[in-house]
Formats: structure tokens, sequence, C-alpha cells
């Protein structure tokens, strides 16, 4: 194995792309590649790269994923430097699900909630 990158189905790519700008990701791909009918896109952030596709997009293929309930039982882990300051400039921003705590197992952590439902724990190993 090499890596992984998680591909989430959204409503509304339009409204998932600027959500995640606000956090700091870059729209890196898109198809199409012009025009205003996304069904998928790439952001990226650092080492994070996170792909949003329309459920639209997949027709009658993958029938097992549900298209009824947005986030399902996913929480992406992500590890970054500096949380509090990331904390700070994003906090007011997003819907915050966990506000920031030390964890038994030594992590700073916070939780939000992205526009389609899925849980972003930001996490970092403070001295």
């Amino acid at each position: 194995m090499e890596s992984l990158t998680v591909n989430t189905f959204v409503k509304n790519i339009h409204q998932t792309i600027a959500f995640y700008k606000q956090l700091g990701f870059e729209l890196t791909m898109q198809v199409p590649e012009e025009g205003d009918e996304l069904i998928w896109a790439m952001l990226i952030n650092g080492s994070v790269t996170i792909m949003v596709q329309s459920f639209e997009s997949l027709g009658e293929e993958l029938p097992g994923i549900n298209r009824n309930q947005s986030g399902g039982s996913l929480l992406f882990y992500i590890k970054l430097k500096q949380i509090r300051e990331y904390f700070e400039k994003i906090k007011d921003k997003v819907e915050i699900i966990k506000g920031l705590e030390k964890t038994f197992y030594g992590a700073t952590e916070f939780t939000i909630r992205d526009i389609d439902g899925y849980h972003l724990t930001f996490a970092e190993d403070e001295p």
C-alpha cells in the first residue's frame, strides 16, 4: 500500500469546496475542468487530500453507497501543527462538535462537522 485518500459523496460540490477552502484547503483538480456542473473535485492542504463527488455522478454504480444520509459513520482524523492557532482561525466559521481538549493519550484535539455531515477531528501531539 502506498497511500489513502478519502472520496466523500456530497450533495453540493460548490458549497463543499467553499467550506473546505475556509479550512485552508486548495482546489487542485475538478471534473469537468471548466464549467459549473462539477461532478468531482480534489482539495489539498499540506499532505491531506480530500476528494468530493456528487451522488448524481454515481448513476447506478456502487448501489451500496447510501444516498439518503449525509456524513455516515466516518470521522477524518487530521494531524497538524499549531492546533491552537488553527482552532482560533476557524472556530467562528464552522460547527464545533467538541472543543479543544487534551486526551488521555496525550493529543490535543477538537472536532467539527462539515456541511455534508462528516466529522473532522484535528489533533496535535503537543509537548
